[in-house]
């Protein structure tokens, strides 16, 4: 199939999918005129790409986890293991830096309420008829 059947079967831009090629997360073949040509089964490795995607991973981590997919074994099973455990641990820690730029907005918040609270309203004005 060719870039624009691919993209749309697999719910991606073409965009995407030349961008998985350019990281080597996605092969294809090419005609004499230069036109990419994908097997069926490359959908499925799509939405696996865009899957690692929408867990945080970017295309430097997916391309280090890919390979329990294409040759899988313990070792390459482990390792992608062991590199997603650590990209776990950077988004709790970045989660956690989150929560606490959040609480420091809060308190920000707690701050401005309680200094409107001290000042003057200004009088009303009462219309004339």
């Amino acid at each position: 199939m060719r870039i624009g059947e691919l993209a749309s079967r697999a719910g991606v831009s073409v965009r995407s999918l030349r961008y998985y090629e350019e990281q080597g997360l996605l092969t294809s073949t090419r005609s004499p005129s230069g036109q990419r040509h994908y097997t069926d089964d490359r959908v499925e490795r799509v939405r696996f790409i865009q899957r690692l995607y929408a867990a945080g991973l970017s295309s430097r981590t997916i391309a280090e986890v890919i390979p329990c997919v294409d040759s899988p074994s313990e070792e390459t099973s482990d390792a992608a293991f062991e590199r997603m455990v650590r990209e776990r641990g950077r988004l709790s820690e970045h989660i956690a830096d989150l929560v606490r730029t959040r609480d420091a907005l809060d308190e920000l918040m707690t701050v401005n309420r309680s200094h409107r609270a001290t000042l003057p309203t200004p009088p009303r004005s009462t219309a004339q008829a």
